[in-house]
């Protein structure tokens, strides 16, 4: 027995059972303790990027913390983007970073980093582990820490020595503490700012996918108040039977007409809107001068109890249809082939119960009102908006479930920041269907640049968002991973690819000429 064999041990123990992983050699006796627990499911991600988004979606639809396995500095660095959407997104993963043996450290070896700074960056949670008898207790609190307040980064770094230097028994995490609840004064004066007219209560959080959602729909009826969500959520119920939840847009400027007026604004689950960048002539947030805010209940918080308490203030009046998201499938469009359309062809052939991950960028705001009539179904959104979210997130989604269809709704420029994430799609057989929107280029920074009052554009900023000469070749690419693949030019041919992908299993890659 050796420090590693503990380390497995606990997680296991402690009801992790699903390790992503990108490891290198300091990580090896890791890998070989892994290789004598096959009860832990351990699943290869070829970039770091892509182990990290895989345990940030697997979360999202799960509610379980999932094992990382990742390389000394370097290679936790890789990961980082994909942690930082992780964190926004409220995600608890557990991160296993091995570092050189602590004797090894001071040779100033090709690999050495600061790992403990690289991991405090973005982590809730960070701890070196100081010898082999240590392991199994560190790890059973860097689980804990995963689960804490809603969902946590914890990142345990483990040193060579402590892996193959002996060590018995295991340890098990314990519960994640209680979380914080707000005082009787601050729900009972939250209540008295919704009974005013207009007034907002924003939430986020479970609220947004579990029956949490009906209690706020029922409270704030009773008290008059609109219920809204962020734009950027982890995840949220979309489409027939979905409670009415106002979302807030992407831009500044529309959030200020959606909030304009509203004597008070509550917040529960969530923290105060901002826009996603400054703009020249705009605030940087949305909320009416006027606006009273109230932080009644951050994420970290017990949110549950919260909306309880405010019910307990506020009443729950009965719900009617008109509460909820009725049944309205477009029809299949035909002819000449256009985003708006392709989302309308997707609600009508998605079946119950799928999970959409949306990396779209600039596509999804033409995707959205299709999307909104098809059958009820769950979305995740890049809550850190670091590109290179969606194809691993799918990856995270799949895994932890299996029986449902998972959409990916993908940019061709940020899709190839983890188009890595196709080979494990293969290589796992994940029941996931990608669809690549090919404009040949980063759009979404030529709005921005036109946002930021610059209207002239010339030939290095082109070349800088251009995605061509060469073009993107994506049915090449998917099939290069193992993934089978199909180019669509026309409505025709998209809806019978995208028909043909829901019914069968197994990963689909469909590019979008637009």
């Amino acid at each position: 027995m050796n420090g590693a064999n503990t380390l497995v041990e606990t997680l296991l123990a402690s009801g992790v059972r699903v390790c992503f992983a990108n490891p290198g050699t300091s990580e090896m006796h890791f890998v070989a303790a892994l290789d004598r627990h096959p009860e832990m499911r351990c699943i290869l991600c070829l970039f770091e990027g892509g182990v990290s988004g895989a345990a940030d979606g697997y979360y999202r639809m799960s509610g379980e913390v999932a094992a990382t396995l990742l390389h000394l500095a370097p290679g936790f660095g890789n990961a980082f983007a994909n942690l930082h959407n992780a964190r926004k997104a409220q995600s608890g993963v557990l991160n296993i970073m091995g570092d050189h043996a602590d004797y090894h450290l001071r040779f100033e070896a090709p690999l050495k980093g600061d790992t403990v700074g690289v991991s405090q960056a973005v982590s809730h949670w960070t701890r070196v582990c100081s010898e082999a008898g240590k392991v199994a207790q560190d790890a059973a609190e860097a689980v804990q820490a995963a689960r804490a307040k809603g969902g946590q980064i914890a990142t345990l770094i483990l040193p060579a020595n402590t892996a193959w230097e002996p060590a018995t028994g295991h340890a098990v995490a314990a519960p994640p503490p209680s979380l914080r609840r707000p005082s009787e004064a601050e729900v009972k004066a939250a209540a008295r700012a919704l009974r005013q007219p207009g007034a907002v209560l924003l939430v986020d959080g479970p609220v947004l996918f579990t029956d949490l959602g009906l209690l706020a729909k029922r409270l704030t009826k009773a008290a008059g108040a609109r219920l809204m969500q962020p734009f950027f959520v982890s995840r949220f119920r979309r489409g027939a039977g979905a409670v009415r939840i106002e979302r807030m847009a992407y831009r500044i400027d529309e959030n200020l007409k959606l909030l304009q007026g509203a004597p008070a604004l509550v917040l529960c689950g969530t923290t105060r809107p901002a826009g996603f960048f400054a703009y020249p002539g705009l605030p940087s947030t949305p909320d009416d001068p006027d606006t009273r805010l109230i932080d009644l209940c951050s994420r970290d918080m017990d949110i549950a109890w919260t909306l309880q308490a405010l019910a307990a203030e506020l009443g729950e009046a009965a719900l009617g249809s008109e509460d909820f998201v009725p049944l309205d499938l477009p029809a299949l469009p035909e002819g000449e082939l256009t985003v708006t359309k392709v989302g309308e062809a997707i609600a009508a052939l998605m079946p119950e119960d799928a999970v959409v991950v949306d990396e779209g960028i600039s596509a999804s705001y033409f995707l959205a009102p299709g999307l909104k009539r098809a059958r009820g179904h769950d979305a995740l959104t890049i809550t850190g908006g670091s590109i290179g979210f969606g194809l691993p997130n799918a990856v995270g989604a799949a895994v932890a479930c299996p029986d449902r269809k998972v959409v990916v709704l993908e940019g061709d420029g940020s899709g190839m920041y983890t188009l890595q994430s196709l080979w494990t799609m293969a290589r796992e057989g994940l029941d996931v269907t990608v669809v690549i929107f090919a404009n040949r280029g980063y759009q979404i920074l030529r709005d921005e640049l036109a946002a930021m009052g610059v209207n002239e554009v010339g030939r290095n900023a082109r070349a800088m968002f251009d995605v061509e000469g060469p073009a993107l070749d994506w049915v090449a690419l998917a099939q290069g991973h193992g993934v089978a693949g199909v180019r669509v030019a026309d409505m025709a041919g998209f809806n019978a690819a995208f028909a043909e992908a829901m019914a069968k299993r197994g990963p689909r890659l469909i590019e979008v000429v637009c």
